[in-house]
């Protein structure tokens, strides 16, 4: 049975705006299949476990810590950006899981500097793949994956998705498509209301949720 469990990176300087959508959707079920459950979130911290400030100033009690964290009792693994993927090593093992968990099948999404640690950790160079910008991983050592770049919002492929720190919404769509969560109209009316406030995508969605709470699913919000 597949896990209905998603896992998301907690270190300092995270950033904050970068998961918002994925997450808060996951969690509630929003415009989901009537099928579909929402997700557990859980987040996932190294060391001993204290609180993480993330980039906005709210701090984050982590709730595992990443040793202990498995692939097969996971649904996804997101790593936000932060700070920190371009100040040292210390996410190093972040991106050491992520391989672990490609490694197992279970898929992996990272935006903005989590990229990067990606881009270090040779889990880009035969993958399909975009960031920020293609410069800020040319310069990443041990990166060969130049020549699989893409300029786009966001790329899924392979069970890892990647995006650039301004797009969040088209990095939550691909985790919803990786995740299968949503009807394929529905996913693209969202995308067409949140990235791009479409308000004739509004009703879509709303029929989507007398769907599902008719269906006892449970419904979400806007």
């Amino acid at each position: 049975m597949t896990p209905r469990t998603v896992h998301i990176a907690a270190y300092d300087t995270l950033a904050d705006w970068e998961c918002g959508h994925a997450v808060g959707h996951l969690r509630s079920g929003s415009y989901f299949r009537p099928s579909q459950d929402a997700y557990g979130v859980v987040t996932v911290a190294a060391g001993t476990g204290r609180p993480v400030t993330t980039m906005g100033g709210q701090r984050i009690a982590p709730d595992l810590a990443l040793d202990a964290l498995r692939p097969e009792d996971s649904a996804l693994l997101i790593l936000p950006g932060a700070q920190l993927w371009d100040s040292g090593e210390e996410l190093v093992p972040f991106a050491a899981k992520a391989r672990e968990f490609l490694t197992a099948g279970v898929p992996v999404a990272a935006i903005c500097g989590a990229t990067a640690g990606l881009a270090r950790e040779g889990l880009l160079d035969d993958r399909p793949h975009t960031s920020g910008a293609a410069p800020y991983l040319a310069v990443q050592p041990r990166y060969r994956g130049g020549g699989h770049y893409r300029e786009a919002a966001a790329v899924r492929d392979g069970g890892l998705i990647t995006a650039g720190p301004t797009e969040p919404v088209a990095f939550a769509r691909e985790i919803f498509a990786e995740l299968d969560v949503m009807e394929p109209s529905v996913l693209d009316a969202w995308y067409r209301l949140f990235a791009h406030s479409d308000a004739t995508a509004f009703p879509l969605l709303m029929t989507a949720e007398a769907a599902r709470s008719e269906a006892g699913a449970g419904a979400g919000t806007v």
